[in-house]
């Protein structure tokens, strides 16, 4: 499924912007001008990750420092130990598009227990 994330020209290199679905996905365009989508939350604890600092190919959240490679969603610095999944992203007529992975998204804790019914 694609679903519109911004307009190309709306998303400055060096900036994010979140999508509010569900798990949120956040879209990335690097200072080189590289377009990239992963999920929005942390897999350590319920932080955004388009609050984070951009660094190349790199996010690092905002909370405790554990950085993601936006090529591949893996992890590059603890605490977290799980990688974001990954989303194409498609540039159509200025557009910017995500193409959601199938895959199933490593959640942190606290918002997998949320989802399963326990406690938050």
């Amino acid at each position: 499924m694609m679903i519109p994330a911004c307009r190309l020209e709306d998303l400055p290199r060096g900036e994010a912007h979140r999508l509010d679905i569900d798990p949120p996905v956040s879209v990335f365009h690097t200072d080189d001008g590289e377009l990239f989508a992963i999920d929005d939350t942390c897999t350590h604890q319920d932080a955004s990750l388009a609050d984070g600092w951009l660094e190349g190919c790199e996010v690092e959240c905002p909370l405790h420092a554990s950085k993601f490679d936006l090529r591949t969603g893996a992890v590059d610095a603890p605490p977290a130990k799980l990688p974001v999944r990954t989303h194409e992203v498609v540039v159509e007529d200025g557009m910017i598009y995500v193409r959601l992975s199938t895959d199933a998204p490593n959640l942190p804790p606290c918002i997998s227990a949320r989802l399963a019914g326990g406690p938050a």
